[in-house]
Parts: structure tokens; sequence; C-alpha cells
């Protein structure tokens, strides 16, 4: 990482990021790009790449497998890693930290591993109307097979997640209660502590929460959070593609079947039964993905030298210039909380008489990149009545600059379709 990391400024620094654009091998190349959609996936600082690249070309071996010392020293890489990512998230016991290709195979891990030993016809599974489909569609298609029923928490009239009514959907028979920490589609900011009170005054409920978007954007300490499971992906925070991980307790993970099945998951195969490895073996079949793990343990490393405050200040920041900007074009509608402090660096707009993908591709003609679509949460587009909106998302090399860039190139794009 560049030593001038956390000498570059705030949003208030014109053109000056958190952390400086040469960092990132793709935004140095490209001086021009406006990249706003961090909340898709993050560009990759160069101690990321380079971290990568070491692995390959002095310690890649299979690990666990190898009596010789280069598959030991890919053992310790792996393990290390593990380590480094369990402390980024604030997780004690870093065996019960299982490294994944990323939110969507952790929820689907519980989901099948869990959901499927535990939930009954006749239980039912609460989830929120803010959900990614991700934290969405596993839980209803696992209460469709099983005939549990599927309860939406929906949202109050200031669009967050309806506290009383989650209080009246959580019951004895409450299976699972999944909520995501922060809104990919809006940007809010959930209180997990007041959800996590509600659910275990009711019940013995499976609490699983979505921390893809928190993790990059927020100090998070896992274990302090009360939930039973917790996932996240390394691609939005720094690291490589095809990582990420999931959080749980022990006695649970020690309790509930594997998912996947093959080597180095097992104790002992019997002509007739199999016995399982210890936790994490238990849950990472096959050979592991060493080059994600190496990866995402060095973004953690870039975050962690920034200090996630920092980050959060930086976005806060970007986000209130974002929304002062974007509310005053007319024709032009908000989404989600007015307080900036109670989102991520997210902001999701609309543009009258205009098709948000039309915005979109507008926009990327100026060299502005942005998001147009339902974000995988047409729960939510249906509740705050929109098909599809626009989603500019900050990071920790956006600037101020890019939020005059994008307010410009929106207004543009509005004059250009009202004379079309």
């Amino acid at each position: 990482m560049s030593s001038s990391g956390n000498a570059h400024g705030s949003a208030h620094g014109g053109a000056h990021s958190l952390a400086p654009r040469s960092d990132f091998p793709l935004l140095a190349g490209k001086p021009g790009l406006v990249y706003l959609d961090s909340a898709a996936t993050s560009q990759k600082p160069r101690v990321v790449l380079d971290a990568i690249r070491a692995y390959y070309t002095t310690i890649n071996a299979n690990p666990h497998r190898g009596a010789y010392s280069l598959s030991a020293e890919a053992t310790q890489a792996y393990h290390d890693a593990r380590v480094r990512v369990a402390r980024f998230v604030g997780v004690a016991d870093a065996d019960t930290l299982i490294l994944t290709r990323g939110t969507t195979e952790s929820l689907n891990l519980v989901c099948s591993a869990w959901g499927r030993a535990n939930v009954r016809a006749g239980d039912n599974i609460v989830v929120t109307r803010m959900e990614h489909h991700a934290n969405f569609v596993p839980w209803q298609q696992l209460a469709i097979a099983v005939g549990a029923e599927f309860r939406i928490c929906e949202l109050d009239a200031s669009g967050g997640i309806d506290l009383a009514l989650l209080s009246r959907s959580v019951d004895a028979r409450t299976k699972v209660v999944a909520f995501g920490q922060v809104s990919n589609a809006l940007g809010t900011i959930n209180p997990v502590g007041e959800i996590v009170r509600i659910a275990r005054a009711a019940g013995s409920a499976l609490l699983v929460c979505d921390g893809a978007q928190a993790v990059p954007h927020l100090r998070v300490n896992v274990d302090a959070l009360g939930v039973d499971a917790y996932v996240f992906s390394g691609h939005k925070m720094g690291g490589p593609m095809g990582s990420g991980a999931l959080v749980m307790r022990r006695a649970i993970l020690q309790s509930m079947p594997p998912y996947h099945f093959g080597g180095d998951m097992i104790e002992w195969v019997n002509d007739d039964d199999t016995t399982w490895n210890v936790l994490p073996h238990k849950f990472e079949a096959g050979t592991p993905n060493v080059e994600a793990a190496v990866g995402l343990a060095a973004a953690c490393d870039y975050l962690d030298a920034l200090g996630m405050d920092a980050v959060r200040a930086h976005e806060v920041a970007l986000t209130a210039e974002a929304m002062r900007a974007l509310g005053a074009v007319p024709g032009l509608t908000l989404y989600g909380t007015a307080d900036a402090a109670g989102r991520s660096g997210v902001v999701s707009f609309s543009v009258a008489d205009v098709h948000p993908h039309d915005i979109a591709t507008s926009l990327d003609v100026e060299g502005v990149c942005v998001r147009a679509g339902h974000h995988c949460a047409q729960p939510l587009m249906r509740a705050i009545g929109a098909q599809s909106t626009v989603r500019a998302s900050f990071w920790v090399y956006s600037t101020a600059d890019d939020v005059t860039r994008l307010v410009a190139a929106v207004r543009g794009a509005q004059g250009r379709f009202a004379g079309a």
C-alpha cells in the first residue's frame, strides 16, 4: 500500500480521495474514469494483486495434503489468511470462519446444511423486504420445499425495517430470521442490535445476517453482534472475486451436516459410512482457493492501514454531498433514508421520464460508471414503487470531483432525453 494513503484527505479535498488512485492499477490506468459501482464490486489495490502473484510464484502447492515443505508453506499461508480475515471482522475463534466463494455461497451453505436439517412443515421463516435475492430466495425455496410459512417483514413509513411488525412476525415457531446489516439497493444501515433483541425475546430462531455491504464500509465486530451466522464477500472490500466467508457459532457448525462432500472434509471413510473432519475443514471440501484467501487477507491489511473509521467518515461526507447535489436536480427522486449517516456509500435515484438504464448508458459515455436495475432486490423495488433505480456507490478511492461529474452527467442526460 502507498504510504500516502491516509494523507490524501477527505471528500472535501476535491480531487483527493482517502486512498490514492495510484494504489489501484485499473484506476491508475484509466485516469478519466469515474467508478461509482463499488457496491457491486470494488477495484483491487496493488497490494492484493501482488499478494496473489507472490503466492503463485513462491509457494504454490496443494495445502493440507503434502508431506513436503512447499505444501507446508501453502498450508500455513492459508491458515494465516483465515486468522487475518477473522481478526478483521472481530472473530476470536478463527476456525469458525469458513472460507467460501462469497456471500451467496455462504447463505446457500447455511440454508442447505442447517435449514434442511432443522426446518419442518408448520415452522416459519422470517426475512425482511429489504433483502438481496441471495438472502431471500434460498429461504423462500426452503419454505416451499418443506411446507414452512415464509413471512416477509415490511418496511415502515421511513423506509426502514418495521421493528414493530418484526416483533409480531417472530414467534416460537420461527426457525430462521434472515436480514442484512446494510441494504445493497438503498444503503440503509439496519439496527442489528434491535433485530437480535426482538428475535431472541420471541424464541430460538437462527439469526442470519448478510454483511456483504457492511464489511467494506463499517467497523464490524461479528462476535459482538449476537447473531448465529454472518456472511460477507471479499470482492466488495478490495479482495479477489470468489472470496468470502461464513462465520457461525461453533456449536452449530459442529452439529449441522456438511454442505459439500469430498477431499479433506472427512475424518474416515468406511464402506458404509463416513465421519467428518474438524472445523473449519468439515465445510471446505476439495482443494481450497488459497489465492482468494491470501488476496482477501491482503485487502484486510490495506483497509486496516487506512482505518475503518476514516473509511466511514470519508463515505459519509461523499454521500451527504451526493444527496445534496442530486436532490437539487429537478425531477430526480432519491430513495432511502435522508440521513447520510444512516446509510453506507450508496445513493439510489430515478429521473422522471428517463429509464434508469438510459441514464446509466448516457453516464457511461461521460466516463461515469453506475449501476442501473433492480439490484437483485425485486421485492424491495416493489415496495418503493420502482421497477429499477440508478445506483451510485462510493468507496475509498472516490472523490468529491467524482460527485461533481456524476451530477453534471445526470443533468446532461436529463437534458438530452428531454429534447429527444
